[in-house]
This record gives structure tokens, sequence and C-alpha cells, in this order.
């Protein structure tokens, strides 16, 4: 007998205050006789349902009771799927949890909630990019993840292979790509999920740090891969026409220091390395000037003379 169809008989009970098996059988897609054990099995539980003989009979709450079990206020309920009905046409079980939740909700809720559950649609891919589809691995590292069972991951990383026995802390999803936060015995660890060759559930159990929280460790990756992404500064200008658009390109690592006397805007551009900035650049022409540091324009000069002998004409 499974428990969360149980609940869902529960709630569906509190939502219309009366039932049939027939209608409980068709709302969950049962067999009657399925659902007159779970509500038989509820009464047995303690649950205060009873069942009513004759025509027009059926299940109800004692009391009539009619408390809200979702414990959602309105505009919590509206969030609520707002957040999770964008997922929902791709998963199914999302859609049979919002389908039961419904059902739990005040009759004046109703409403919003299922406008709510088919507003928005997430489309990851930016234009001219393909779908990035989703590791098969992250559905059984987050069932690790919440059963708190230790893994056994087969990890590549510049070609180099390894075996892994990690704790599996939580899971990140950044711009499709998924990563693991993992307690190893080397400490707290970063895995890209794309990297994993395999992954296996141990027999083992840990237990997550006591004072560990998901979003203070990400940002902690996050603050120290940005870091390493800006190891090397270039300062350049640009019209301010054309600022839009490098910023665009260049997000947090583009960073804007002020109006020149010409008119100008001068910029200051961030990467791993000269030559990275220099790559990153080369495509803009003569529309960005490079004022330094002296090794971003050398490179910048090796690439345009790189481009001069493959392309350039005798003329």
């Amino acid at each position: 007998m499974r428990a969360d169809r149980l609940v869902a008989t529960l709630l569906l009970m509190q939502a219309r205050g009366r039932v049939t098996a027939a209608e409980v059988a068709a709302e969950l897609e049962v067999s009657v006789a399925t659902a007159r054990r779970d509500l038989e099995a509820l009464s047995a539980a303690g649950i205060p349902v009873y069942p009513q003989q004759g025509r027009g009979g059926g299940w109800s709450l004692v009391g009539g009771a009619r408390t809200d079990l979702s414990g959602l206020s309105e505009p919590e309920a509206r969030a609520l799927f707002l957040l999770a009905g964008a997922s929902a046409s791709a998963n199914p079980e999302v859609k049979s949890a919002l389908r039961k939740l419904v059902r739990a909700l005040p009759q004046t809720f109703r409403a919003d909630a299922e406008a709510a559950a088919d507003a928005v649609i997430i489309d990851p891919a930016r234009w001219g990019q393909r779908d990035r589809n989703r590791p098969g691995v992250v559905d059984l590292l987050q069932r690790a993840v919440v059963q708190r069972r230790r893994v056994r991951l087969e990890y590549e990383r510049a070609g180099e292979r390894t075996t892994r026995v990690a704790d599996p802390w939580g899971l990140v999803d950044k711009d499709a790509i998924w990563y693991l936060i993992a307690g190893t015995e080397k400490g707290s660890r970063t895995f890209r999920v794309d990297r994993i060759i395999d992954a296996q559930v141990t027999g083992e159990t840990f237990r997550r740090p006591a004072d560990f929280e998901l979003s203070a460790a990400w940002d902690e990756v996050v603050g120290a891969m940005e870091r390493r992404r800006a190891a090397t500064s270039a300062t350049a200008l640009i019209a301010p026409a054309l600022l839009p658009v490098l910023r665009d390109q260049q997000g947090r690592h583009c960073e804007v220091d002020g109006p020149v006397a010409d008119g100008r805007v001068q910029v200051r551009i961030t990467a791993p390395t000269p030559r990275m900035i220099a790559q990153q650049l080369a495509g803009w022409g003569a529309e960005i000037e490079v004022l330094g540091p002296p090794e971003v324009c050398e490179h910048l000069a090796r690439l345009g003379a790189e481009l001069v002998r493959r392309y350039g004409t005798t003329e």
C-alpha cells in the first residue's frame, strides 16, 4: 500500500467533503476495490473518516472537517504552481504531484493555481544552441542525496579516469550543466555530472554536516571559479553604442570604468589568461582598442598576423 496514495485520498476527501470508493478510484486511477481498501486503511489508522451507508452515502471526514491540509496560503499556492508547473510537462511525477495538490486546495484557490501551472514554459537552450540533454545519472544522484547513500563514481577529467567514493550532499543545475557537491576523504569537492562515466549507490549511509547549506556552498564554488576566471584583466576602449553587446557577451567579466575624453567608454575585461582575453576580443577588430597589458596586445597582434597570412591578398 503506497503512502502517497493514502495522502492523496485524504486530500481528496477534505476537498470534496464526501467521496465514494468509485470516485476515489477514478481520480487516482486505481480499482474500486483498491480505493475501498485505502479508505478502510485510513479509518483503521485512526484518521477521522467514516462510511455512510445507503443511497447518497460514501466516506466523509468526521464532523465534516474542512481543514486545508496543504497549509498553503493563496499567494504561496500560486507561487508554488508557477515554479513547479514549468517542469510538469516534462516530468510525470511533478504533474501527478500538482494534480494531487490541487485537490488539497480550497475551492477559491484552485482556478488561480491551475492557471499558474500552465503560465510558464522554460526553454534552457539559447538561440542557435541545441538543447542540452540532462545526464541520466542525475536521477540516481538525486535519490542518493535524499536517502543519504554513499556513491562510487568513475570520473573523467582532462582524459584521466579516477574512481571516487563520495557522500552526495547536493546537486546544482547551472545553465543546464549539473554539478554534484559532495564530501570526500579530502573534504568537500565539486564534480561536473557530465564527466561522471558511471555511478553506483553503495550500501553505506552518511550524515551530511549539520552546518552544510547547499546555497551557501554553491556561492563559495561560484566565487572561487569566478576568481580563477578573472585572474588576468585588460583595459580597453569601446564606443558607447557597442557597450551593451560587449557586456552581454562577457557578463560579469566586463566592468565599466566610465567615459573618456573622446566619447568612448573605458572597460576592464577579465579572463584566466592574456591569450584568452585576446581570443575573445579579436573578433571586434578595430571597434575595440586594447590599452594593455602588453601581453594581451602581443597576443592580439599575433592573431592578426596569423589571419593576414591565411586570408590576406598580395595587394
